[in-house]
């Protein structure tokens, strides 16, 4: 039984074709190609880059127009250890593709801001994170991190603790900056054990340094019940036979209410 979408939903283009002609466009600037969980993907030359995206953009069958996002990924095993990828958007056709380069730390990536200025942003995400360059992008400036932050938070050789600390100090009333010291991976205590108090006072913990002085006890008077001002003790029969319960009346000794008079013969 075949199913029938929804009048609303937009039609997606098949990917049948696409990696030929990707192939005949693209000519030697393509180094790989592959489609996978019905996704494809090309692998281009850095150099190329930009006129590979040219291409996928301006041929007809392809018509990739839009730029979506540009991501990067960390292979430190590699002699390349970054990858760029483009994830490009077919608004005509309804069907993505993407496109990844590889480059190391010193070597830049040709910038795609004179095909999609948006890319201007995408591109200060990935050298702010990733540390990779791209050249012909005229604001390449960090763009995540604080001024002043060292390294690059997503390689994976970057500590997850940082190399520089931020915090507010108390002595010098505003935040400051300090190269990470930890005791511990992952912690920041400051006192020498976990279950020992901090080493300063919080506010209200003054009041527990100097405990009050108790009250001296009052001396008891009531030695004896005379002292008490009660009198003499009652006289435990009577107290018990005061105390019991009245015998309930039989019930032939009840009070009957009285008979209702009759009324005379004849009376309406």
């Amino acid at each position: 039984m075949a199913v029938q979408l929804a009048p609303h939903v937009p039609k997606m283009a098949s990917d049948d074709g696409v990696i030929a002609a990707a192939k005949k466009a693209l000519g030697d600037a393509l180094l790989d190609a592959k489609e996978h969980v019905g996704e494809v993907s090309l692998t281009v030359r850095r150099e190329a880059v930009v006129d590979a995206c040219r291409a996928l953009r301006d041929t007809a069958g392809l018509e990739y127009q839009q730029l979506m996002e540009i991501a990067g990924v960390d292979y430190p095993e590699r002699p390349e250890r970054f990858e760029v990828v483009y994830h490009l958007l077919s608004l005509t056709k309804n069907r993505r593709i993407r496109v990844k380069v590889s480059t190391d730390e010193a070597t830049p990536v040709p910038s795609v801001t004179g095909l999609w200025p948006v890319a201007g942003w995408l591109e200060r995400e990935i050298y702010d994170m990733y540390g990779v360059l791209f050249s012909g992008n005229a604001d390449l400036r960090r763009i995540l991190t604080d001024y002043g932050f060292e390294g690059h938070p997503q390689r994976k050789d970057f500590p997850l603790t940082g190399h520089i600390e931020l915090r507010y100090s108390e002595v010098e009333k505003r935040v400051v900056y300090e190269p990470v010291s930890l005791p511990q991976d992952f912690r920041t205590f400051d006192f020498l054990m976990p279950w020992q108090s901090a080493e300063y006072v919080l506010p209200g913990d003054e009041k527990a340094e100097t405990p009050a002085t108790p009250p001296p006890a009052t001396p008891k008077t009531t030695e004896k019940p005379a002292d008490t001002g009660a009198g003499k003790p009652a006289d435990a029969a009577a107290t018990k036979q005061a105390r019991k319960p009245r015998a309930k009346k039989a019930e032939s000794a009840a009070i009957k209410p009285p008979a209702r008079p009759r009324k005379p013969k004849g009376a309406a």
